[in-house]
């Protein structure tokens, strides 16, 4: 998804606000060559439970889902208290704003033990980290994370994907082995796709016919026109739809950002004319109606809540939890191709898919502890209490798998009350071995009908060097909030095409030129 750091007068408090955290912070030195703390040192055992013989408390700041209940009541952590015999008290933040307190935090120096489920994004880490406030990790995983040590030989895309060019790793990230958990699946409403005698759309063209079918030929019985034909998830950066879409007009999603890798050239297509095609399209639907209204503007909530209502043509989402109880209503469908024959899946994650999931601040007291303690949940064991909670109440097993019990599934809401991995984001390990529910065999069918137009290496965001990442961070504040918005003005028709000479010309003032150039260097080195 493209990004954006919030408004200038945000990232000004940010940066002085790091500025003063990294004169002030005089006991960084010890932390960043990860010396194991006097307080912890000999209390934390490098294996077995409980890790530390003395309860001790931790401080975290998390995302909290609209599917969440609150942290503190879930089986997840009750029972991994008992377990490890650590007590971790969780400052939730809503998804709808969470980044900007997020910043803020930093900004005011305000800082917790660890970040849990923090979405950190690799400018932010690099930033974070190079003032002082995240310590850097790599020798706590060396010595006190061996289930992540494993990972991380298995696939050398999670260190090369996660570690700093100085060799620090600041954040560590939620890393899925299993390939239908990275990448949104499209789902459509077969239903209606059989009520009003129609095929699964090929094409952008047809996609638009079926839409216009889905608005007029009321699908749904009631006798109204109250169908959605297609929406997407709002984000609090980029435009999610556009992403969608992308892959039809030829664009893809490489290196974290809007780039296409062609013949070991980088180039961000944002001022391009298939962008400028692609978003032509997006205004064609949104203009009539083919397009959910609401889009830039419904919460998290609001678009789940329209996926479970049976009410919607096309919606796009990893899984199907969100529409369980309605699930045959609805099927997998490939990528449509667009005006050039372009067929691509460009929303597709690394094995290290949720960078940033877990970090571990300057003021934490225990980070061996801390370190043991998140560790846990990258193995199969782990994963699956943090997905599953407790065997015979919340789960069982059939042939070595977790299973959801029927029973708790019946209970609405039940999932998102009992783990955190409800919402997404959660540092963990998503395994085969714990997907039964994420992977189930109709989801398992819209991966198959999506993975032909998968790009065959898909690149994580670069860890940029420390002063190449503030140069990037400083490119990109402006001209991630620019395209951000003039793409939505181009989507809702409030901003002509006449104007588009205009947009690219001012992109070139924001020097979109030096920000591709500073990411085909990071990319150079990757591939030496």
């Amino acid at each position: 998804m493209l990004r954006h750091w919030g408004r200038s007068a945000l990232a000004t408090m940010i940066v002085s606000g790091l500025i003063l955290a990294g004169c002030s912070n005089n006991n960084g030195g010890s932390k960043t060559e990860n010396q194991p703390s006097p307080a912890s040192e000999s209390a934390v055992k490098v294996e077995g439970f409980p890790i530390v013989e003395q309860p001790i408390k931790l401080k975290m700041f998390t995302r909290i889902a609209p599917a969440n209940g609150p942290f503190k009541d879930m089986p997840v952590f009750q029972e991994y208290e008992k377990l490890s015999n650590i007590q971790v008290a969780f400052t939730e933040a809503p998804t709808d704003g969470f980044a900007e307190k997020k910043n803020l935090l930093f900004a005011a120096n305000e800082l917790p033990d660890a970040l849990y489920r923090s979405e950190l994004n690799p400018l932010e880490t690099i930033r974070y980290g190079t003032a002082g406030q995240l310590i850097p990790l790599e020798n706590l995983i060396e010595q006190y994370a061996p289930n992540l040590k494993n990972l991380m030989e298995q696939y050398p895309e999670i260190r090369s994907g996660i570690t700093t060019p100085e060799g620090h790793i600041y954040s560590i990230p939620g890393i899925v082995t299993t390939g239908s958990a990275r990448t949104d699946k499209r789902w459509i409403n077969k239903a209606w796709l059989e009520k009003l005698n129609l095929e699964e759309p090929k094409t952008t063209d047809e996609l638009y016919k079926v839409l216009l079918a889905f608005r007029d030929g009321d699908p749904n019985g009631n006798g109204k026109s109250d169908e959605i034909p297609m929406t997407a998830r709002k984000a609090a950066a980029g435009i999610p739809i556009v992403n969608m879409m992308a892959g039809s007009f030829g664009l893809d999603l490489q290196l974290g950002y809007n780039i296409n890798i062609e013949d070991g050239k980088i180039n961000i297509w944002s001022s391009d004319e298939k962008h400028k095609e692609l978003l032509m399209y997006l205004n064609k639907l949104y203009k009539e109606k083919l397009l959910d209204p609401e889009i830039f503007t419904h919460t998290e909530a609001q678009y789940l809540a329209k996926q479970g209502s049976g009410n919607t043509g096309l919606f796009f989402d990893q899984t199907n939890n969100n529409f369980l109880p309605i699930q045959d209503q609805y099927v997998g469908t490939a990528p449509p191709a667009g005006p050039h024959g372009d067929q691509m899946q460009s929303t597709v994650a690394p094995v290290p898919r949720d960078f940033g999931a877990f970090a571990i601040t300057s003021v934490n007291k225990y980070p061996e502890a801390t370190m043991r303690w998140i560790d846990y949940f990258y193995s199969d064991e782990g994963s699956t209490l943090l997905r599953f909670g407790r065997e015979g109440e919340n789960y069982e097993l059939k042939d070595g798998m977790p299973y959801y019990k029927e029973d708790f599934l019946a209970i609405t809401g039940a999932q998102g009350k009992m783990t955190p991995y409800a919402g997404g984001g959660a540092p963990h390990l998503i395994s085969d071995k714990v997907a039964s529910f994420i992977n189930p065999p109709q989801v398992q069918e819209a991966f198959a009908k999506l993975e032909p137009y998968m790009p065959k290496i898909r690149y994580a965001a670069p860890m940029f060097d420390e002063g190449t990442a503030q140069k990037v961070n400083i490119l990109r504040n402006d001209i991630d909030k620019y395209i951000d918005e003039q793409s939505t003005k181009f989507i809702v028709g409030a901003l002509s095409f006449d104007k588009w000479e205009e947009f690219q010309a001012t992109l070139k003032k924001m020097k979109i030129d030096e920000l591709e150039q500073l990411y085909q260097e990071a990319y150079d080195k990757m591939e030496k």
